[in-house]
């Protein structure tokens, strides 16, 4: 969160409006593709809910302002955004799954190894689902003709100094995990460099630094554990266990039937608490818990888009399109998230369950 705070204070991804802004001079579906790709490669790098909340602002105004006439099409491009931060390719894409992963064993390269196949699967299939559900919208090949706001200066310094701090805490990962250290331990030094760099900014002071951090989403992820831990000891994980014990390890029915109980539970309960019971369940059972819990965090990375109220991203992310005056009910939400992420998990568990074949 910090880190990412003190990247967009910098001006970091002011170079991503800079990028769409240049690409939106061609067909409008060569736009959507560019947008989607930036929303996939943004979420891996840096984390899924900082994509959705900070692209979704920056790209929503750069659609309207560079198709004046045409303000139906910031629907499916707020959509792109939220879509595109789809199965998290790095366990430090989506904070839950780091920990869910660190529980069973999983490090991050072992999580990368298996999870990056699906991760591009699972994109494609999503984009392509999004051609379809907006086909109309996006049917369009007269480029966009607004007002550009014209080239960025140079990047300063200290921007660049961070966003090297960031290309190094990711190139730690994998080293960390071979040596099998813990990948907290990057993210925590990084952040604080990044810190530290970021104020020598005058704008960006310790008060401003720390009001970057949700600390109300720590809180929640905080209770999110206990509620956790006091359904374990009322039952509901062993009766999770149990459903999962129905299927033998490794087979299409087992990767089957985790990714759907989970993307269903996120979707109802939001995708947190089902992680926590995941993690608790799936260690319970005997044998070896990597594919089934792959296969969770699958689910709990895909179900949030079912429904609404699965994530806590979908919903801030509801109320910042509402804010810039897209309005996005729940049923068109369920409708979209169900055509394009029912397809995507399917491909995505099916990819899986044939790296499990491969050994």
């Amino acid at each position: 969160m910090a880190t990412t705070h003190v990247a967009h204070r910098l001006g970091i991804f002011d170079r991503v409006t800079r990028t769409i802004e240049i690409r939106t001079r061609g067909p409008v579906p060569h736009v959507f593709t560019a947008v989607f790709a930036i929303g996939a490669l943004t979420a891996a790098v840096f984390n899924n809910d900082a994509a959705i909340l900070l692209l979704t602002p920056i790209i929503v105004p750069v659609i309207a302002r560079m198709y004046p006439r045409r303000q139906y099409l910031r629907v499916p491009f707020a959509f792109a955004v939220f879509v595109s931060a789809g199965v998290a390719p790095f366990c430090t894409s989506n904070p839950m799954n780091l920990v869910v992963a660190e529980r069973v064993g999983i490090g991050f390269n072992a999580y990368a190894l298996r999870m990056l196949p699906v991760a591009l699967v699972g994109s494609f299939v999503s984009w392509a689902m999004m051609r379809v559900v907006f086909r109309k919208e996006l049917a369009d090949d007269v480029p966009g003709r607004g007002v550009e706001q014209g080239s960025l200066a140079p990047m300063e310094a200290t921007p660049t100094r961070v966003l090297w701090v960031v290309v190094g805490m990711l190139l730690s990962y994998p080293v960390l995990s071979y040596f099998e250290a813990p990948v907290w331990i990057a993210a925590l030094g990084g952040a604080a460099l990044v810190c530290l760099l970021g104020m020598r900014d005058p704008a960006l002071t310790p008060e401003v630094v720390a009001r970057g951090v949700a600390w109300d989403v720590l809180a929640f992820l905080f209770c999110i554990f206990l509620t956790a831990l006091g359904l374990q000891n009322v039952g509901i994980t062993r009766a999770i266990a149990s459903v999962y014990g129905t299927a033998h390890g490794g087979t299409l029915s087992e990767i089957a039937l985790v990714g759907t109980v989970s993307s269903a539970g996120s979707a109802l309960m939001n995708n947190h608490p089902m992680a926590m019971l995941n993690a608790l369940a799936l260690t319970a059972l005997p044998g070896d818990a990597t594919w089934r819990t792959l296969a969770a965090l699958v689910g709990g990375d895909l179900g949030p888009r079912l429904l609404p109220m699965g994530s806590l991203a979908g919903l801030l992310w509801m109320d910042v399109t509402r804010r810039m005056g897209v309005e996005i009910s729940a049923r068109q939400f369920i409708r979209v998230g169900v055509t394009v992420a029912v397809p995507a998990l399917a491909a995505s568990l099916a990819t899986l369950w044939f790296e499990r074949l491969l050994g």
